[in-house]
């Protein structure tokens, strides 16, 4: 790669310049081919970095305004318009799901809480009735068939990773609570990305040029085969283990993908199908690392963000990923598995390498993106060498 590709633009602040170092890095010994890495401390933008090439079959750079997509990086924006609700008195996290929308209250989900639910703990983590992109673009339809699904074991016994369910259920719960019952993509552009003034999108509006969006790589199969525990890269291909029902089909990731658009326009996929920049969504953790009074969040979410998450009686093995990993309230946790920031911090991180996360101990607001997808399933060297990089800095 010519010196001219992997060329950083962007700025740090005084004292963050390791990011700067690490970032370049990035592209000379971790095959990196686009990407960007914003970071705010205290509410200040202290890092706001971009480089490489945006789409290789044309050669064309990665512009500051290039967004991607950040595949379950998405459950963390979908997270925070919960933790909004929560704010306003819509939601409590500790009532059931049932009392909000009735419908949910069959086959065994009467019981099951919002807590338990945005802790992956429901046991609804697949689909048993077809589920494309005709239903997902209906959402009273789809609000049936989730209503409908019965849970795999005893809602709060097990955990297991609902990939892409998730975002399904938070978005037909959202609609319920919502005085104007809007969906979850329109409350976030409504009241995070658009108050901010930051490119980021659960829905992708037809308005957005192909120009502005970076296509993903795959990995290759040898990335996969050093990233992934052999019983992760085993069960993805058995078409009934949970992990390849929960990701892989019905509807599965690729339905966020378009073959003339790059990405699917006016569909929502709150768990696997948002865009943006780097700067956008380090802008909207930063904002909830620094208390989140700006966005209305009050002090008693924002504890509940950063408390321990609470296990399933299980534990936190995850029946998906065949490992423990620790959820709370549609974010991530840090854990020994995968540590990120102080044990007050919350995120989320996406398929490929992806990573946006707040830790209000430190007062950061973090996020990286790529188009190069890696294949490591708890965080990326790339990603893990920019973390490195800035609490260095701190």
């Amino acid at each position: 790669m010519s010196h001219q590709q992997f060329q950083v633009h962007g700025r740090v602040g005084e004292g963050f310049e390791a990011v700067r170092e690490a970032f370049a890095d990035n592209f000379q010994r971790r095959r990196e081919l686009g990407g960007a890495c914003c970071v705010y401390r205290h509410g200040e933008k202290v890092v706001d970095l971009w480089g490489g090439v945006r789409d290789s079959a044309s050669g064309m750079p990665w512009a500051e305004d290039t967004m991607v997509l950040v595949y379950s990086a998405t459950k963390g924006l979908a997270a925070m318009v919960m933790a909004l609700a929560h704010s306003r008195g819509w939601l409590d996290y500790d009532e059931r799901v049932c009392a909000y929308w009735p419908e949910f209250a069959q086959n065994g989900k009467e019981r099951i809480t919002v807590r338990q639910l945005l802790s992956h703990q429901a046991g609804l983590f697949a689909f048993d009735e077809p589920v494309d992109r005709a239903v997902l673009a209906d959402l009273d339809r789809l609000a049936v068939v989730l209503a409908r699904q019965k849970p795999a074991w005893a809602p709060g016994e097990r955990q297991a990773y609902h990939a892409l369910t998730l975002g399904f259920y938070q978005g037909e719960l959202l609609r319920r609570i919502d005085p104007q019952r809007r969906s979850l993509g329109q409350v976030f552009q409504d009241e995070i990305a658009t108050p901010l003034g930051e490119d980021v999108y659960i829905r992708v509006p037809e308005a957005i040029p192909d120009a502005r969006l970076a296509p993903l790589e795959p990995p290759g199969v040898p990335a996969m085969l050093i990233g992934m525990p052999l019983s992760v890269t085993l069960a993805s291909i058995y078409p009934r283990s949970n992990i390849y029902r929960a990701l892989m089909v019905n509807p599965g990731s690729a339905v966020v993908l378009d073959k003339e658009r790059i990405y699917a326009r006016n569909l929502e996929v709150p768990s696997g199908g948002g865009i943006g920049t780097a700067r956008g969504i380090a802008k909207a953790y930063g904002v909830f690392a620094a208390s989140g009074q700006q966005l209305g969040l009050r002090p008693g979410t924002l504890a509940a963000l950063m408390a321990p998450a609470v296990p399933a009686q299980h534990g936190f093995y995850d029946e998906c990923l065949h490992g423990k990993v620790r959820f709370s309230l549609g974010f991530m946790k840090p854990s020994a598995t995968w540590p990120f920031g102080s044990p007050a911090a919350f995120g989320a991180p996406g398929s490929g390498g992806s990573l946006g996360f707040a830790d209000p101990q430190t007062g950061i607001g973090y996020a990286y993106v790529t188009n190069r997808m890696g294949g490591h399933l708890t965080g990326d060297p790339r990603d893990l060498a920019l973390r490195d990089a800035v609490l260095s800095c701190l």
